[in-house]
């Protein structure tokens, strides 16, 4: 089985050969195998399979030069390397279609300038909002723990639903601050990716009014 698929592939690979090539008097194999050493043959052996060979012709002269096998694990490592690259190429392509579509949308720096200015103060409006809730959310504690300061002036206990409803009261205002505290790191995080997106627009326009060479 093996020889005929040796056969077979040497036939295919005679036949892609170019004319002058299959005209040739003789063509012949020609590999070192491990030690170095040269060998000649009128059939391909799986041994010039495996360390890789060349066509020859009766001058001598090398008509094309297979190369040797992989090794499964070589292959994978190539699969590998190849996926990379291919996720690299449309890594490139994505961004490269993004800073097209950026220049066709904002055509100059004022328009992009408004831009990041809006997702800005749609930030800075729920930041408002929260922080208006979180004002009541406040007052409310506040009221809660006056009531229960009262009671306790009076020597008598707490009730337990006030105190119930204090617990969930902070827990109201602990969530509040939280919300506040996120939405105000993002702002900051938005700021300074806006400075990177302004400083990459600027490189791209100025790119763009280059000269083409």
């Amino acid at each position: 089985m093996r020889k005929f698929l040796s056969i077979f592939a040497a036939a295919a690979l005679i036949a892609s050969l170019p004319v002058h090539a299959q005209n040739s008097s003789s063509v012949r194999y020609r590999w070192h195998d491990d030690h170095g050493l040269l060998h000649y043959s009128d059939s391909l052996s799986a041994e010039a399979m495996k360390y890789g060979y060349d066509l020859v012709n009766d001058q001598g002269l090398v008509i094309q030069h297979v190369a040797r096998q992989m090794t499964p694990e070589e292959r994978a490592a190539a699969n590998k390397l190849a996926a990379a690259q291919a996720a690299k190429q449309r890594a490139e392509k994505e961004r490269a279609d993004a800073d097209a579509q950026m220049l066709s949308a904002y055509p100059d720096e004022e328009s992009f300038r408004i831009s990041q200015q809006q997702a800005l103060d749609t930030i800075d409006q729920q930041i408002h909002t929260t922080k208006i809730n979180l004002r009541s959310q406040e007052d409310a504690l506040t009221d809660l723990l006056g009531r229960a300061a009262d009671i306790e002036r009076s020597k008598k206990p707490v009730p337990h639903f006030l105190a119930d409803s204090i617990a969930r009261q902070r827990d109201v205002v602990t969530d509040q601050r939280s919300i506040l505290e996120r939405q105000q790191n993002l702002r900051a995080q938005t700021v300074q990716v806006q400075a990177a997106q302004l400083a990459h627009y600027r490189k791209l326009r100025a790119a763009q009014k280059q000269p083409s060479q």
